[in-house]
């Protein structure tokens, strides 16, 4: 830690938390959830587009953008493929750092299940050619968490995100994890990134989570993916910094849990008693997005709202 200052390392139970030492406590108010039923995935799509189209004509400069691995965001990702393919839309492009917020660790960053193997296959070669800057997490480093560091900086030095496009992950006990914020992996409000020890049900619904969203995969590659130790994620703090947190659910048909564990989010009341949230928090950290008082979160009829 000794080539940055400004995160302290905290460990708890294995889980390593990198803390905003400038960062006061954030205040625990729980603004609830409002989803958006839409009608298909590619309408989730066009919403999660029109927000980035709202914050570009809301600021000037720089947009930072947290890009959502998996399901969630391939039919925004797979829109703004199409803008990178004209030129009517070189302006906002230009404009865009653009960030991952998890990724398996160690693992090469060539890796097809990888995210940034499978951003950069639906987003297109024109999509990077045309932004900014693109900034994934490093799985390939001795020092993971120096790596993490260095993605911290420059996040920090950008001003944050802009817009957290966030996803909702099943965990046991009709829990839920965001980014990959586990339960029980003692996350605060004031950790901004963290290196998670993994478990074998994450690399298998990984695993399969690529193999159905028409990743094309190999036996090499998965044999590396299967033995990662380690999931490298942004934390609370990076949430709720963000000036917006998109979320979008669209795979309840292949996730049914998710139809349990969202209501769970979308119905559990926060605690006004600070130690109590923390638990409840800890617990269950599909949460965290409770506390954002600037949240979108699009979602399909199939989680049964």
């Amino acid at each position: 830690m000794d080539n940055n200052a400004t995160f302290t390392r905290v460990e708890d139970s294995g889980n390593v938390w990198l803390a905003q030492t400038t960062a006061q406590d954030f205040e625990l108010t729980d603004h609830g959830i409002t989803p958006t039923v839409l009608d298909s995935e590619a309408e989730v799509g066009q919403a999660m587009l029109n927000e980035l189209f709202e914050t570009a004509k809301a600021k000037d400069g720089d947009i930072n953008i947290a890009l959502l691995g998996g399901r969630g965001a391939q039919a925004l990702h797979r829109l703004l493929g199409e803008l990178a393919k004209s030129s009517d839309h070189d302006a906002l492009l230009g404009r865009l750092n653009v960030f991952t917020q998890d990724a398996l660790a160690p693992m090469g960053m060539g890796n097809c299940f990888s995210f940034v193997r499978d951003f950069e296959r639906i987003l297109g070669p024109d999509f990077f050619l045309k932004i900014k800057s693109f900034t994934p997490m490093q799985t390939d480093t001795a020092d993971l968490e120096a790596g993490l560091i260095a993605y911290l900086n420059k996040l920090e030095a950008l001003g944050g995100l802009d817009i957290f496009f966030i996803g909702h992950g099943p965990e046991a006990n009709q829990a839920s994890h965001l980014a990959y914020i586990k339960p029980f992996s003692g996350a605060k409000s004031n950790h901004v990134a963290g290196v998670i020890p993994i478990s074998s049900s994450i690399l298998e619904h990984h695993i399969s989570k690529f193999k159905a969203g028409g990743s094309a995969v190999n036996e090499q590659d998965e044999a590396e993916c299967c033995a990662a130790q380690s999931i490298l994620t942004l934390g609370p703090a990076a949430i709720l910094q963000a000036k917006k947190v998109v979320q979008s659910v669209v795979d309840a048909d292949t996730a049914p849990a998710k139809v349990q564990t969202y209501a769970n989010v979308l119905n559990t009341r926060l605690s006004s008693i600070r130690e109590e949230a923390l638990q409840q928090l800890n617990a269950n950290p599909g949460l965290w997005i409770r506390l954002h008082p600037n949240t979108k979160s699009f979602v399909l009829p199939n989680l049964g709202l």
